[in-house]
């Protein structure tokens, strides 16, 4: 733990829109996570969930309140700075896993790297190092149709890694897999938590949320509960 929360918001708010058309997104949320807190976001279709996700990822501006990550400030940021963020302290993970199907799981994971402009031994290196960390040394040439779903999740996981961020954004990671291929992706989150990466993870599944340390609920655009508890090994 340190005493500046790795991500801390102000009476964060997001509206879209204004006068009679305005949907108010997200209301006034209250909100500090740590280093290494493995956090579950809940709520129904609607809640705010996503758009809590993408603010905290830099891919959209409050139009409220403040959110700080590592202690600074996101307003103040230029788009250029945002992007930095995104690509060093910010890691990835979508439901539909998002590789290009004609790459090979090693080039699908280092693409983060090619924009951040390391060279090509870098970049296949670093790739592989990540390939390596989710179990997957052995299928660095496969391209995604020739993986598995919990396969693919994992090739995406580890390009979420291979520029080593503070956190991980995963929204409904484990939507589009069979439950003990989900076990084995919330196993794999639970390692990293535990080796200091802050895990933050949108689901609609109970079962799924208790694996996590802390599960945040969402409704109406505001923050219903936020519960600690004794996450359940995956």
């Amino acid at each position: 733990m340190t005493d500046i929360p790795l991500i801390a918001t102000t009476n964060l708010s997001k509206t879209y829109g204004s006068g009679e058309l305005a949907v108010h997104a997200l209301r006034g949320v209250d909100l500090g996570i740590d280093v290494g807190e493995f956090v579950a976001v809940m709520g129904p279709s609607g809640s705010g969930k996503s758009t809590l996700m993408n603010l905290i990822g830099c891919l959209d501006r409050p139009t409220a309140g403040s959110l700080e990550l590592l202690g600074h400030e996101i307003a103040d940021l230029t788009a250029s700075d945002l992007a930095d963020v995104r690509n060093r302290v910010l890691g990835f993970v979508f439901q539909s896993f998002n590789l290009l199907p004609r790459t090979s799981a090693l080039e699908n994971v280092g693409l983060p790297l090619l924009y951040a402009g390391a060279s090509g031994k870098e970049r296949k290196r670093r790739a592989a190092e990540a390939l390596d960390k989710v179990g997957l040394a052995d299928r660095m040439s496969h391209t995604p149709a020739e993986l598995s779903g919990g396969q693919q999740q994992r090739v995406a996981i580890a390009r979420a890694l291979v520029n080593q961020p503070r956190i991980i954004l995963a929204d409904e990671p484990t939507g589009n897999l069979d439950s003990e291929t989900s076990l084995s992706v919330i196993r794999l989150f639970q390692e990293l938590g535990e080796a200091g990466i802050t895990i933050i993870y949108v689901t609609h599944e109970p079962e799924i949320a208790r694996y996590a340390s802390r599960v945040l609920t969402i409704r109406d655009g505001a923050l219903e509960s936020d519960i600690s508890q004794k996450p359940q090994r995956a």
